[in-house]
């Protein structure tokens, strides 16, 4: 298994769905507002809260529609603009693989391959479109990453060595004293939280159950109640709950949600063809440690906005010298070969990727112009029971391998 967790990086959703455990009664009532992949919700509506419980039918039912349960989960919106950033057909690429069964094997809805910013490779799976918008789950995170950047550009956030209770004086007495802003974004803050899902007394269980303070946001009410457990900068854990927080510094420092955020200066500038969603936690803050619902062909662009530095519209998005840093390893995750960024997980090769539970990546490899996005729905949130993270790993390679083979030609 990898080492500290790689797949800990995954919230398991019992932070994000908390409302979701009354779908079954809510069946038969209000349909009409979900469109037209309805019949396929209600023949699989999720059982219970947990996504990790739910059957294969019903996480392909629901991954599609999470936004569109209005009833059950609320979400704000990220707009696109009027202007759509054309993606170029290029060559078909040969993967050298037999795709129609890796696409099976890993239940994928939707791939998307972008080489020099041409689609060298599209296809769909799971009667999934691309006019459809698929869940993130964590994917989110490298977005969330990328909204501190944008705020330190715009001068929201002074900078990175910045005490964390600068922008959120709630955690003053805390142990996020003396955590910095870059702590929480590469997971080192030292601060104790454990995201096991099957223990009901895990900080991530019990962030589910939180009644936060009065007038203040269940992330940060919750988020001040942990204790230390390591000097900050010394170890790396996976937190959600951190991301979470990430999210609500950006809210505060930019008075900004953090979708209309990413709407003003990503969606709308870069081009992305349609509007997206982000689901919404109890005190109604977008829950920035997941869930984004986008299109496949969304992702990749959002993808070729990180290969191209970060410019949208013709201007710079980001700092000088931030997307270096963010994509590189910043702390080891106790795999070999695989670091941790700001909120990307990085390969010693140069390759660095947005990663989600079930199957959701964006995949970046700089060398080679490659981006790689994919939706799926994996028989396991890791991908460990049937070998999926490692075959999807085992294509990245494939694809490399081709674009090589090209280049000698």
């Amino acid at each position: 298994m990898r080492g500290n967790k790689r797949m800990l990086k995954s919230a398991r959703l019992k932070v994000i769905l908390l409302s979701l455990g009354v779908l079954a009664a809510a069946i038969g009532a209000g349909w009409f507002l979900i469109g037209p992949d309805w019949r396929a919700l209600v023949a699989n509506p999720p059982a219970g809260r947990d996504v990790l419980f739910w059957s294969q039918g019903q996480r392909s039912a629901t991954f599609r529609m999470m936004d569109q349960i209005p009833f059950i989960v609320s979400s704000n919106p990220i707009n696109a603009g009027t202007s759509v950033r054309a993606l170029e057909a290029g060559a078909q690429l040969d993967p050298g693989i037999a795709l129609d069964a890796y696409m099976g094997s890993q239940q994928t809805a939707g791939l998307v391959i972008l080489h020099k910013g041409k689609v060298r490779l599209e296809r769909y799976g799971l009667d999934f479109k691309p006019t459809g918008r698929w869940t993130s789950f964590s994917v989110a995170k490298s977005m969330t990453s990328t909204l501190v950047g944008a705020a330190v550009r715009d001068g929201h956030i002074r900078g990175l060595e910045d005490p964390v209770t600068t922008y959120l004086p709630e955690l003053k007495g805390s142990a996020y004293d003396g955590v910095s802003v870059k702590q929480i974004l590469t997971m080192t803050s030292g601060v104790g939280w454990k995201e096991d899902y099957s223990d009901p007394k895990s900080d991530v269980a019990l962030y589910d159950l939180h009644v936060p303070e009065a007038g203040m946001d269940t992330t940060v009410s919750y988020m001040r109640t942990l204790k230390r457990a390591h000097p900050p900068g010394t170890v790396w854990n996976y937190s959600t709950g951190e991301t979470n927080l990430v999210g609500v510094l950006v809210a505060r420092a930019t008075d900004k949600s953090p979708a209309q955020y990413l709407s003003e200066r990503i969606w709308v500038p870069y081009g992305m063809e349609q509007d997206a969603t982000w689901l919404l936690g109890s005190t109604g803050l977008e829950m920035t440690g997941c869930c984004i619902q986008a299109s496949t062909r969304d992702f990749a662009r959002f993808g070729q906005f990180i290969m191209e530095g970060g410019v949208a519209g013709g201007a710079a998005v980001l700092p000088e010298g931030w997307l270096k840093d963010a994509t590189r390893k910043q702390a080891p995750t106790g795999t070999p070969g695989l670091g941790y960024g700001y909120q990307w997980w990085t390969w010693d090769d140069g390759s660095f990727q947005a990663d989600g539970i079930f199957g959701q990546g964006i995949f970046i490899d700089p060398a080679r112009q490659l981006v790689i996005a994919s939706n799926s729905n994996w028989t396991s949130a890791d991908g460990d029971v049937d070998g999926e993270w490692e075959a999807r790993n085992d294509f990245y390679r494939a694809v490399q391998r081709a674009l090589d083979a090209e280049a000698a030609r």
